[in-house]
């Protein structure tokens, strides 16, 4: 069995009628429960529910405090390609994008990784435009060689692969995947990928449950909140999560919220998803799957960032650079998006003390 056979009887429902019928009544109901099934997930997220949003917002902080405590992991991401063979509308490294591409050399990369781990960030995720020629599992392989020796946790997130790829760069050391379905829309999702392996939809939705049968410690999954209806691809995305978490049960299945960022295609995303219906989003994910990580990236303001502290974060980002060689030689070529918190990774450990949080530099050691 396929998530997508779960996404198929979704798609069979009215969903935006259903939201629409969903009463003060019953998300009040839902609000005295301990647990929450499908259901009362899919009432957190409708229009009715936005009275609450304080109600949510105080049981998701429970939850949250008694689940994790007051924790707040950090963590890097370091771009080491921006070679991409994928037409997308909404990114920078998509192929028709015409600017100079650069993947690391060993040499470069060591580089790199000492300018993080002088920062005392002991988690990154490895990411690169997807392109199997340039981000292969044995460049992967070349780049954990150098990275083990700084860092006790490495990510990874580029092109999707087949399981056993995934098993040799477990082998290697990589403990956790990232895999964004972008849209959980089909048709939308063809509309925006018109070109490379990526247009094939089932199989980047598969991409998680490889990583899991592969033995990733952990995946992380999202949608790229602004292609579709918010309430719908959070909704989906969180059946998803508790699809993976419920079939492979030793493995941390987490979420992320982004929302679409400006670009060099200068793409305008579908549907404005406010800083409100954000908040709704992972509270509502919170209180729906109370063990699972949420992450928060510098795509989001510093004062959001500050502000959504309490609401269910377990995982965020500091002094990223979304630049191939960007910490070692900062702006150096195209960003695959633009980021909106630029505070250092001490200026973020200061934040998190003040609000009482113990920001968390390695909770995990490599192999």
């Amino acid at each position: 069995m396929s998530f997508y056979n779960v996404l198929e009887k979704v798609n069979q429902l009215p969903l935006e009628d259903m939201l629409e019928n969903v009463t003060q009544h019953n998300v009040e109901q839902v609000l005295q429960k301990d647990r929450i099934n499908e259901e009362d997930y899919f009432a957190l997220l409708s229009p009715a529910a936005e009275l609450y949003l304080e109600e949510m917002a105080q049981k998701a902080h429970q939850l949250t405090i008694q689940h994790f405590g007051h924790t707040m992991q950090i963590f890097l991401p370091l771009y080491v390609s921006d070679y991409c063979v994928n037409t997308c509308q909404y990114c920078s490294f998509s192929v028709e994008n015409d600017f100079p591409r650069r993947i690391l050399t060993m040499t470069e990369l060591e580089e790199e990784a000492k300018v993080i781990a002088n920062m005392g960030v002991e988690h990154i995720i490895i990411l690169s435009g997807e392109s199997m020629m340039h981000s292969s599992v044995k460049y992967i392989k070349q780049c954990m060689k150098v990275l083990k020796k700084y860092f006790s946790s490495v990510g990874l997130e580029v092109q999707p692969m087949d399981t056993e790829q995934y098993q040799e760069i477990v082998n290697s050391g990589v403990d956790h995947l990232t895999v964004y379905q972008e849209v959980y829309d089909e048709d939308i999702y063809r509309q925006l990928h018109t070109k490379g392996p990526k247009r094939f939809f089932k199989y980047r939705l598969d991409t998680p449950e490889r990583g899991c049968e592969a033995g990733m410690r952990s995946v992380s999954i999202a949608a790229l909140l602004g292609l579709n209806d918010w309430r719908r691809e959070s909704y989906i995305t969180g059946l998803h999560a508790q699809y993976l978490q419920q079939k492979y049960l030793d493995v941390e299945v987490g979420v992320a919220f982004p929302r679409i960022q400006p670009n060099a295609g200068g793409f305008q995303p579908k549907v404005e998803v406010t800083d409100k219906n954000l908040v709704q989003a992972m509270i509502a994910y919170r209180i729906f799957q109370p063990h699972s990580g949420i992450t928060v990236s510098t795509r989001e303001r510093p004062e959001f960032r500050e502000q959504i502290l309490p609401l269910g974060p377990t995982k965020m980002s500091a002094a990223s650079s979304t630049v191939v060689g960007g910490y070692n030689e900062p702006n150096n070529t195209q960003s695959q998006f633009e980021i909106s918190d630029e505070r250092s990774v001490d200026e973020v450990k200061e934040m998190l003390l003040k609000h009482n949080y113990q920001p968390v530099m390695k909770d995990w050691q490599l192999i």
